[in-house]
Protein backbone atom coordinates (compact mmCIF):
# COMPACT_ATOMS: atom_id res chain seq x y z
CA UNK A 1 0.00 0.00 0.00
CA UNK A 2 0.94 3.59 -0.66
CA UNK A 3 -0.11 6.77 1.28
CA UNK A 4 -0.08 9.54 -0.08
CA UNK A 5 -0.38 12.60 1.93
CA UNK A 6 -2.24 15.89 1.68
CA UNK A 7 0.83 18.18 2.68
CA UNK A 8 3.03 16.01 0.51
CA UNK A 9 0.94 15.22 -2.71
CA UNK A 10 2.61 17.17 -6.17
CA UNK A 11 0.56 20.02 -6.87
CA UNK A 12 0.68 21.40 -10.62
CA UNK A 13 -0.90 24.99 -11.31
CA UNK A 14 -2.62 26.42 -14.42
CA UNK A 15 -4.90 30.09 -14.10
CA UNK A 16 -7.40 29.94 -11.66
CA UNK A 17 -6.93 26.21 -10.92
CA UNK A 18 -4.87 23.93 -9.03
CA UNK A 19 -4.31 20.35 -9.33
CA UNK A 20 -3.52 18.09 -6.72
CA UNK A 21 -2.11 14.61 -7.66
CA UNK A 22 -3.54 11.78 -5.49
CA UNK A 23 -3.16 8.52 -7.24
CA UNK A 24 -1.53 7.36 -10.47
CA UNK A 25 0.95 5.09 -11.59
CA UNK A 26 4.32 7.39 -10.04
CA UNK A 27 2.35 6.97 -6.73
CA UNK A 28 1.43 3.44 -6.82
CA UNK A 29 -1.76 3.09 -9.07
CA UNK A 30 -1.13 1.15 -11.53
CA UNK A 31 -5.05 1.29 -13.02
CA UNK A 32 -6.41 4.46 -11.63
CA UNK A 33 -5.45 8.08 -11.82
CA UNK A 34 -7.46 10.33 -9.35
CA UNK A 35 -6.54 14.15 -8.35
CA UNK A 36 -8.16 17.38 -6.52
CA UNK A 37 -9.46 20.33 -8.29
CA UNK A 38 -9.48 23.91 -6.78
CA UNK A 39 -10.79 25.94 -8.98
CA UNK A 40 -11.09 30.02 -8.09
CA UNK A 41 -14.08 31.99 -8.75
CA UNK A 42 -14.68 32.53 -12.51
CA UNK A 43 -12.16 30.30 -13.55
CA UNK A 44 -12.03 28.17 -16.36
CA UNK A 45 -13.76 28.03 -19.73
CA UNK A 46 -11.66 28.25 -22.74
CA UNK A 47 -11.62 26.06 -25.59
CA UNK A 48 -12.68 22.29 -24.28
CA UNK A 49 -10.53 19.57 -24.84
CA UNK A 50 -10.97 15.64 -25.18
CA UNK A 51 -9.73 12.64 -23.07
CA UNK A 52 -9.45 8.97 -24.76
CA UNK A 53 -11.40 7.48 -21.07
CA UNK A 54 -14.66 8.13 -19.37
CA UNK A 55 -13.88 10.59 -16.77
CA UNK A 56 -15.40 11.09 -13.48
CA UNK A 57 -15.48 14.48 -11.60
CA UNK A 58 -17.43 14.79 -8.03
CA UNK A 59 -18.52 18.35 -6.55
CA UNK A 60 -17.18 18.81 -2.80
CA UNK A 61 -17.85 22.24 -2.56
CA UNK A 62 -19.01 24.84 -5.41
CA UNK A 63 -20.58 25.10 -8.10
CA UNK A 64 -19.37 24.01 -11.76
CA UNK A 65 -20.50 22.88 -15.20
CA UNK A 66 -17.68 20.05 -16.58
CA UNK A 67 -19.12 20.17 -20.53
CA UNK A 68 -20.30 23.40 -22.56
CA UNK A 69 -23.44 22.70 -22.64
CA UNK A 70 -23.46 20.24 -19.19
CA UNK A 71 -26.03 20.81 -16.13
CA UNK A 72 -24.82 23.15 -13.42
CA UNK A 73 -23.60 20.77 -10.34
CA UNK A 74 -23.20 21.48 -6.77
CA UNK A 75 -21.94 19.50 -3.96
CA UNK A 76 -22.76 15.84 -3.67
CA UNK A 77 -23.23 15.65 -7.12
CA UNK A 78 -21.28 13.52 -10.14
CA UNK A 79 -21.05 13.61 -13.67
CA UNK A 80 -19.95 10.87 -15.58
CA UNK A 81 -17.84 12.52 -19.01
CA UNK A 82 -17.60 9.80 -21.92
CA UNK A 83 -15.03 9.64 -23.74
CA UNK A 84 -14.51 11.77 -26.82
CA UNK A 85 -16.86 14.28 -24.82
CA UNK A 86 -16.09 17.65 -24.64
CA UNK A 87 -14.50 18.75 -21.35
CA UNK A 88 -14.24 22.42 -20.20
CA UNK A 89 -14.59 23.04 -16.37
CA UNK A 90 -16.43 26.03 -15.58
CA UNK A 91 -16.48 27.73 -11.91
CA UNK A 92 -20.17 29.00 -11.86
CA UNK A 93 -20.25 30.07 -8.68
CA UNK A 94 -18.82 33.16 -6.36
CA UNK A 95 -16.35 31.25 -3.97
CA UNK A 96 -13.93 28.50 -4.56
CA UNK A 97 -14.84 25.26 -6.07
CA UNK A 98 -13.46 21.75 -5.25
CA UNK A 99 -13.31 18.33 -6.91
CA UNK A 100 -12.26 15.13 -7.01
CA UNK A 101 -11.75 13.55 -10.73
CA UNK A 102 -11.03 9.92 -11.62
CA UNK A 103 -9.97 8.59 -14.73
CA UNK A 104 -8.40 5.40 -15.72
CA UNK A 105 -4.87 5.32 -15.92
CA UNK A 106 -2.64 6.00 -19.33
CA UNK A 107 -5.34 8.33 -20.51
CA UNK A 108 -4.50 10.99 -23.44
CA UNK A 109 -6.15 14.25 -23.69
CA UNK A 110 -6.64 16.33 -26.86
CA UNK A 111 -6.87 19.79 -26.66
CA UNK A 112 -8.69 22.37 -29.25
CA UNK A 113 -6.09 22.87 -31.56
CA UNK A 114 -5.22 18.91 -31.71
CA UNK A 115 -2.20 18.74 -29.56
CA UNK A 116 -2.32 15.66 -27.45
CA UNK A 117 -1.25 15.81 -23.76
CA UNK A 118 -0.60 13.48 -20.72
CA UNK A 119 -1.36 15.68 -17.72
CA UNK A 120 2.18 15.56 -15.16
CA UNK A 121 -0.71 15.46 -12.43
CA UNK A 122 -1.90 11.93 -13.76
CA UNK A 123 1.43 9.75 -14.76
Amino acid sequence: MQVIRADEAPTFRLPGIEFTGLAAPSRGSAGLCTWKLTVESGAGGGEPHTLDRDEVFMVLSGSVQVTPDGDKLGPGDAAVVPAGEPVRLTNLGAGTAELYVAITAGFTGTMADGTTIRPPWAV
